[in-house]
This record gives C-alpha cells, structure tokens and sequence, in this order.
C-alpha cells in the first residue's frame, strides 16, 4: 500500500475502507457525468442555434444586396444608354444643325427630368460645355481638370467611365457621380466627353430603403477603393480611399463572399457579404452588426442556458447530497481502523503497521528472489531542534519530514512509517540498490529545501541522514538483519557528517 501526502490520518484509510469510502465518489461522479451530458446536449442546441443565426444572417445579407445591384444595374443600364444616344446625336451633323430646344429634345429625350439625374453635358476638347441638358445657353465652366474628363482624353480605350464621387460646380456642390464617354473627330483625335452626373442621394435613398438593424452598414465601393456611399451616412466617408483596409482587400480576392471582420471605418465588428458588380467596376457590401445578429440567440441562450445550469447544479448538489451521506456512514468505520494502523502526529503508518508490511513484503521477496531495499532517516540533531525550539515546533517539524518522505515514494508497494521519535523506515520492494539510493537523495534534499531553521545544525537548517540497505533474500534470511545493515549505514551517515546518504549490506 502506497502511502503519500498524510496529514490527517482519517484521509487515508486501509485499503477495504478506501473501495468502500470509492461508493460516494461514484455516486458524485455518475451525477455529474449525467449533468455534463445534459449540459453537453444544451450547448450542442445553443450552439447550433448560433450557426443558424449566422446562416440567417448572411442569407439576408446576400439577399440585400443582389436586391441593391440589380438596381443599380438597372438605372446604370439606362443612363448608359442616354449617354450613348448623346455621344451618337452629337455625331450627326443634322442633328447639331436643329435650333437649341429641339436638338435638347433630340439629345436627352426625357432622361434629363430623371429625380436621380444631376446634369447631362457635352464637353469640348478643352473642357467647356457646349450642350446642356440644364439650360439652352451653355453654362460658363471649365472641368478639363475632372477625372472623368482627363481620363477619356488620356485614355482612348476607356470607355464608359464612372468617376469617384464629387462635388458639383453647377448645383451648389451636391455631391455627385459622373457617367462619360469620349467624344473624337473623323481622325480618331479627341474632341471632348459626354457625360451623365448621378446625384448620391440615390444610393442613400436605396440603401436607406434596406433593414439591416442599428449596427448594420450597407456600402457601395469603386474597385480602387473610392467610397462612393454608405450607410449609415457621413459626408465625412463618402469619396475615402480605403484600398488599404483589410476589408476592402477581402473584396478583391473573389467575386463575391462572406467574412467577419472589423470595420477600418468605426471599428465595429460585423458580418460582411460583398459582391462584385459583373459589369461594372463596382463593389456592393452588406455588413450586419454582430450584436444585431446574434440579440435573439443570446436572449435565448440566456434563458435556456440559465434553467440548465441551474438544472445541473441542482443535480450535482443532489448528488453530493447523496455522496455526503453514504461517506459519513462509512468513516466513522474507516476512522477506527486507521486509528489502529497510523502514526497520529505523521500520518505514516505506525510501528505495528510496519511489522506487518515488513514481514508480507520479506516473505514475498524470499519466494520471488527479489531484490528488497530499506531506508532509514533520521533527523539530524532533533533533541537540540526540540530544546531550542519545543516541542510543538518538533512536532511540525516531524510532519513536514513525513510529507517529504510521503511526497517521493510512488509505487503502490513503497511503504513509509515512523520507526519512533525522529525515525522512519521507507519499505521499497522489487527495488535496486541504485533506485533505492536515488529516492533516498530526493527525500533528503527535499528535507533540507524545507529550510526549516534549526541554528543547533552545523547547516542551520533541519536535515536528515538516510541509512540503506538492500539484499535479495535466501531462505533463512531476517529481514533483522536488513533493518540492522540500513542502521548502520545510518550511523556511518552521521558519523561522517550528517545530511548525506549512505549505503551498505548487510553481512
């Protein structure tokens, strides 16, 4: 029987009260398997239920914002096509040669009276307009200095152009969009742009249009990183380059998807399903705060989680209940025995005890020839330790001693008792001279690295001398004989100065 840690002797029973003193710890450990499983079950469902909520989410999400496109589609689609009808009618000689209100009529039809049209303009080459859908006369300005200008000049192959946002020159600055397709001469050489300014209140308006919860977000993207609208709105936002968010470069990596991620623009953290436009060099982004997603689930989780931790604690407390009953019953039993079987101030096992391990352990290495090894420790210069220090001092110090001793004895057959006063006896069975000498090392420095002070010690601390012994019986052997070898190894310990070990046979 393996004896460790022993400081109440009522906490370590013989052995067939401790599988009887086991029932109790069965009882406590099949509740709590039962409230785990149960606990187990409601997590699996609140978890579950997160996913749900998540997959919920992200449906609504990809639903916003194919609704948000196929608008956008839709109304670039036409204003497009006006701009197309503008760049061929400018290109007609009897369409120029018609008076100014009818070629108007002929240019821009109707598109111009759109609520989300800003201005329709006809550029020359340096930048001046030379038809307006706003006014008969030509309004005065010069904007060779607009993207959208310099981009057509610049570029021949662009395009439909659409620019970043700005503010208009010509309508108070009202933040716009513009649409432009260039314009050239016979010879392929520039003559100026045609062009279609979008007022930004009709993103605002569409994406105010879409419930995505207080901490939603909702933006539409160039795809080199220009903000062109978002909402919630903040002049502030709109026309930011945000190429180097780590948002905006997730947006670049596929045509569409999902992810969450914080906000480089308020730092909230939300649910993101972007697509990227398929004929349009524009991004749609749909953002659902993660506090709006998951507010059912957490009500729920609350409620639920709540009656099931209190169902399981209920439980397990039942169980202890139980547990506690059956071991009061018991110990009263395992307390008498242990009384008869232990050392009171150590905890090891007594004097009688040892005799009957000894001589079981003996007889059982006398018929399996195997090696049987016995230490010996004793506390260095106890008897001073007491007179300076007294007896309940000593006494302390006799169980920190047995702890030690306790502490490094593992195997179930080691066995440690207090021989009397400041001696013990560590059984090791089955064991080497060599193992037997190295747990006597680390019993005798974990002695001394309790520094206990003992100013009567040449080393002003408590130590002990450790005596072993170890032989492989024959048939007429003594374990006496052991007992005696590992004694005066003990003696040879002290007299050649004591904290040390010592080996020796016996004869």
């Amino acid at each position: 029987m393996a004896t460790e840690k022993l400081s109440d002797p009522s906490l370590n029973p013989p052995a067939p009260a401790r599988r009887r003193l086991s029932a109790p710890n069965v009882i406590v450990l099949c509740g709590t398997v039962i409230a785990l499983a149960m606990a187990s079950l409601c997590a699996l469902v609140l978890y579950q239920g997160r996913i749900d909520a998540l997959d919920r989410a992200r449906d609504t999400s990809r639903n916003l914002a194919l609704l948000a496109e196929r608008d956008i589609e839709r109304n670039f689609e036409l204003y497009e096509l006006s701009l197309q009808a503008v760049v061929e009618g400018v290109q007609r000689a009897d369409v120029m040669a018609l008076p100014p209100r009818l070629r108007s009529d002929v240019l821009f039809d109707r598109a111009a009276t759109a609520r989300d049209l800003g201005s329709i303009l006809v550029l020359d080459a340096n930048g001046r307009i030379v038809i307006d859908s706003g006014s008969l006369a030509p309004r005065p300005g010069d904007f060779s200095d607009r993207p959208y200008f310099t981009a057509q000049r610049d570029h021949p192959d662009t395009g439909l152009f659409i620019s970043g946002p700005y503010a208009s020159r010509l309508r108070g600055g009202a933040p716009s969009i513009a649409l432009s397709r260039r314009l050239s001469h016979p010879d392929g050489s520039f003559a100026g742009v045609a062009m279609i300014a979008i007022n930004l209140e009709y993103f605002r308006n569409l994406f105010a249009g879409l419930s995505l919860g207080p901490h939603g977000a909702v933006s539409l993207i160039a795809r080199d990183g220009l903000m062109i609208m978002r909402q919630p709105f903040d002049a502030k936002v709109i026309g930011r380059d945000i190429s180097n968010a780590d948002t905006f470069k997730r947006f670049r990596t596929a045509d569409q998807g999902s992810f969450g991620e914080k906000s480089s623009i308020d730092g909230r953290r939300r649910l993101y399903y972007f697509r990227n436009f398929p004929t349009l060099p524009l991004i749609i982004m749909v953002a659902e705060g993660e506090e709006d997603i998951y507010a059912a689930w957490h009500r729920r989780a609350i409620i639920i989680g709540s009656s099931m931790g209190v169902l399981a604690i209920g439980f397990i407390t039942l169980s202890f209940v139980l547990a506690a009953q059956f071991r009061r019953r018991m110990r009263a039993e395992s307390e008498l025995q242990l009384l008869a079987r232990t050392d009171g101030l150590t905890g090891l096992h007594n004097r009688r005890t040892l005799g009957e391990i000894l001589d079981q352990e003996w007889r059982r290495a006398r018929r399996t020839r195997s090696l049987f090894s016995l230490l010996f420790v004793d506390i260095d210069r106890f008897k001073a330790f007491n007179d300076a220090y007294g007896h309940q001092a000593g006494d302390d110090a006799l169980a920190a001693v047995a702890r030690c001793i306790g502490d490094n004895i593992r195997r179930p057959a080691d066995t440690a008792a207090r021989y009397g006063g400041e001696e013990f006896i560590v059984v090791l069975p089955d064991t080497s001279a060599d193992g037997a000498a190295c747990i006597a090392e680390k019993i005798r420095a974990a002695i001394s690295d309790l520094s206990i002070e003992h100013a009567g010690s040449e080393f002003g601390r408590v130590t002990a001398s450790i005596g072993l012994a170890s032989w492989q019986p024959e048939r007429d052997d003594d374990v006496s004989a052991l007992i005696r070898a590992a004694d005066e190894a003990l003696y040879d310990a002290k007299a050649s100065g004591r904290n040390r070990v010592m080996q020796s046979s016996p004869a």
